[in-house]
């Protein structure tokens, strides 16, 4: 079961009665009134096409400098057809986010005394990032819709992993020493829906 950024709840189940499903939905009911809640509190930014770009957790107009690359894009492609524009956004989103994330990296690489052996942006559906046992940190390119020290947050998060390549009570006090109210910035990241 789950409840979608939408508002839509999803029932996955073997084939079985009505009767059963209702009984399901009853018991879980609690439960699916606070992800609505959880949803309508975190309601998805939107953005209006060719418009506008979300960056940093804030609405610029695409006639900012900060959107110039996405200019240059838009204006290579045919703006009739919406896949067409939608690729144009992630290519300026990936752009973007290894042009501001890679520095954020490199400097908290240094204070921590932690060495990565690279760097790799993709959009992903679950995950701001991830850090292979060969140090290897991929971040999702939509990181960079989010306020700046929610980035820092995951880029602190992911350099932790390759101190301890888990989530125990070092691997916390470690992000804690860097990034002091990273209990409350993970809540909030995990509220954050695209």
């Amino acid at each position: 079961m789950s409840v979608k950024k939408n508002g839509e709840i999803v029932l996955k189940t073997p084939a079985v009665s009505k009767k059963y499903i209702q009984n399901l939905l009853i018991s879980r009911e609690e439960w699916i009134r606070k992800q609505l809640k959880i949803v309508e509190k975190n309601s998805q930014i939107r953005v209006n096409l060719q418009d506008e770009v979300l960056l940093f957790g804030k609405i610029f107009s695409i006639d900012t400098d900060k959107a110039k690359e996405l200019r240059t894009y838009l204006k290579k492609i045919d703006t009739t057809k919406i896949d067409n524009i939608l690729r144009c956004y992630d290519e300026f989103y990936k752009f973007y986010a290894q042009n501001y994330i890679v520095p954020r990296v490199e400097y908290y690489s240094k204070i921590m005394d932690l060495t990565y052996s690279d760097i790799k942006f993709r959009k992903m559906r679950s995950r701001w990032g991830s850090c292979s046992s060969k140090g290897i940190i991929t971040f999702n390119t939509e990181l960079i819709k989010v306020e700046e020290k929610l980035i820092d947050y995951v880029v602190v998060h992911e350099l932790a992993h390759l101190k301890h390549m888990n989530h125990s009570k070092k691997f916390h006090s470690l992000v804690n020493q860097y990034i002091p109210d990273s209990y409350e910035l993970n809540q909030k990241l995990k509220n954050f829906w695209f």
